[in-house]
């Protein structure tokens, strides 16, 4: 016998009804979507909202419990819930959905009110779940996180990755819900792809409790899960595609059907209720797109970080210890502030030089291992909730091999840092796998990322440091090796105690009138070298070194224009680089000026650095013969 309050159990039951009847009139009203595993995670939904601690006047309060819906596409299941409880018109949401301009898309955005997470590309919810429970940990804030995910869903490989990371970290505050329809788009889960559910995530030190997901009771009992355990604790609730509607029952069809209007008619009528398509078509005929809806300040981080004093180098050494160095002095000297500063790692800290950061601060060091898509949205997440994130890595891995999960971050208007080390031709003997010489090309494609290349030690120190009260998702990208340091014409350094960094300025290294030269990453000592010896010939360039490629600005190329001639050098590929930004621009701007591009044509070879400069001609005495052959 149940020893829930039955008013409760009665009030969930006719809360069901109207939410499988909203969710039946948004999908047959825009022709589209996802009503058959909405049908059988409502009652889950319904549940979770019963239970969790939240105000539909507040949806951001600081002690909430998170709901992340990992399988984005049980949209209608969730407006349907969220309307019920009071964060919007239930009615407006049923009229919007997946009408152009609404924020009721086809699969749930933050801009939504009660909606923590967009979703969306399967497998990354938990992700993001595990992150939000770690933030509560560092935060010590005691709210928990529940992740919904679908049956099929359990296919993607990052899901083992984010469960290892959650015993690992014992997050008792974090509890996943399977809706377990074993139903996917071509048919039984079982046939498509099988596995053993269960024993994946036993296996991998998870409390497992298997209830039936359309018996409140259970349900209730499943989510009261105490936290005593260290374990995080999944809910393999057995549900029934379409439940609610029998001509709809275990049919993989309504995963991604609708209904005519004569099926919704048979279909409300079963549920005891009535059609009222032609109203809801009205205000749909009727819907404005406000743009305030979509506005995304408030996902913006918030801090009250102190960048410290700046770190002087005289010597040349790598940019990866300047990055180093910086952020264990941050995180030290900030340890008393509001606002936590977080470093995740991928089994790489002796190369991305992180290891002072995690011996002075081990509680606020995630060491993720080898598990780089997992850390890309758990860092994400992390970044989304007061907390200051970064996370190093190699370029390969932190750039090209997340980018998916990079533009989830990115659409989630997140607040992460990466910090990559050892991108363009610079990797050297590591051979063409891990010469990461795409990171530009790839990175233009994010609207709200931005990339900064430090060209020595002391810029890459005050980009740190400046990035620390920074909002917004970030790229900080630099070679291996050790780098000069980076001087002006009279022998002092370039990037002194009077220097301050400003995204989307030039820096000019060399004044000339014969021509000018944009140079980014790791080549610009080979450049400012070649530039020297052409004025020992009498031959004077403009140099202007570029530290955020992405943002080559109006000034610069108008000055560059007059001088007459126009190059870029840099280790990243011709076709998608800094020089294709500088001649698109210079287009928009009716600067009929070639570009000549100097970087890398093709794959390069493994060998010593040099070497492959060499090869690629990116050498200071290749640079100094190709500019004097474009100028002559």
């Amino acid at each position: 016998m149940s020893h829930h309050a039955p008013d409760q159990l009665s009030n969930l039951k006719a809360l069901s009804v109207k939410a499988r009847n909203a969710i039946l009139h948004m999908t047959t009203l825009a022709a589209s979507g996802h009503p058959g595993g909405s049908m059988s995670s409502v009652d889950l939904l319904l549940a979770l909202y019963n239970t969790i601690d939240h105000d539909p006047k507040d949806p951001a309060k600081t002690d909430r419990d998170r709901v992340v819906v990992s399988n984005g596409h049980i949209s209608p299941a969730v407006y349907a819930v969220l309307g019920l409880n009071g964060y919007f018109d239930l009615n407006q949401a049923i009229a919007q959905f997946r009408k152009m301009g609404s924020i009721f898309e086809g699969h749930i955005e933050r801009t939504v009110p009660g909606v923590e997470w967009s979703t969306g590309n399967l497998g990354q919810g938990l992700s993001a779940g595990v992150g939000f429970a770690l933030a509560a940990k560092l935060q010590g804030q005691s709210h928990r996180v529940f992740v919904m995910m679908g049956d099929g869903e359990q296919q993607k490989g990052q899901i083992s990755e984010a469960r290892r990371l959650a015993v690992k970290y014992s997050l008792s505050n974090l509890t996943a819900v399977i809706d377990y329809n074993e139903l996917q788009i071509s048919g039984s889960i079982h046939q498509v792809m099988p596995q053993n559910i269960r024993q994946n995530w036993e296996a991998d030190g998870w409390d497992v409790l298997e209830i039936d997901g359309h018996d409140y009771s259970q349900i209730l009992d499943a989510l009261a899960h105490d936290g005593k355990s260290p374990a995080p604790r999944l809910i393999l609730a057995h549900t029934v595609m379409g439940k609610g509607v029998s001509f709809m029952e275990n049919q993989a069809k309504y995963h991604g059907s609708t209904l005519s209007e004569e099926q919704l008619k048979l279909a409300v009528t079963e549920l005891g209720e009535t059609s009222k398509l032609a109203y809801y078509r009205k205000m749909r005929a009727d819907f404005k797109a406000d743009p305030e809806a979509h506005n995304t300040d408030k996902f913006a981080l918030k801090t009250d970080l102190s960048s410290g004093q700046p770190i002087i180098y005289e010597q040349e050494t790598d940019n990866r210890s300047a990055w180093g160095k910086a952020i264990a002095d941050l995180g030290q000297r900030n340890l008393s502030a509001q606002t936590p500063i977080a470093v995740l790692d991928c089994d790489l800290a002796a190369s991305v030089k992180t290891g002072e950061f995690a011996a002075a601060l081990p509680d606020r060091f995630i060491q993720c291992g080898i598990m780089e898509h997992n850390t890309a949205v758990v860092g994400g997440a992390l970044s989304s909730s007061g907390i200051q994130t970064f996370w190093s890595d190699f370029g390969m891995f932190g750039i090209d091999e997340v980018y998916n999960m990079l533009r989830l971050n990115d659409i989630n208007h997140a607040n992460l840092k990466i910090v990559v080390t050892h991108v363009g031709i610079d990797v050297g003997e590591d051979g063409k796998t891990h010469q990461c010489i795409d990171y530009i090309g790839l990175l233009r494609n994010l609207y709200g990322f931005r990339l900064i290349l430090p060209a020595d030690p002391n810029q890459t120190d005050r980009v740190i440091r400046w990035l620390i009260n920074k909002p917004g998702n970030y790229v900080v990208a630099m070679g291996r090796s050790k780098l000069p340091i980076i001087r002006k014409e009279d022998n002092s350094i370039f990037y002194n105690m009077a220097y301050a960094y400003e995204y989307g300025t030039e820096d000019l290294i060399r004044l000339g009138n014969h021509g000018s030269v944009f140079v980014t990453g790791t080549p610009a000592s080979r450049a400012i070298k070649a530039i020297d010896s052409l004025r020992d010939e009498g031959i004077y360039l403009n140099l202007f070194y570029v530290s955020s490629p992405l943002e080559i600005s109006k000034q610069a190329l108008e000055t560059a224009a007059q001088t007459g001639h126009i190059f870029s050098i840099e280790d990243h590929n011709l076709n998608s680089g800094m020089g294709s930004i500088i001649a698109e621009k210079m287009n928009q701007l009716g600067l009929q000026i070639p570009v000549v591009k100097i970087g890398v044509s093709a794959y390069p070879f493994s060998g010593t650095s040099d070497d492959i400069y060499k090869w690629a001609g990116l050498d200071a005495a290749s640079l100094l013969r190709s500019i004097k052959q474009h100028l002559t």
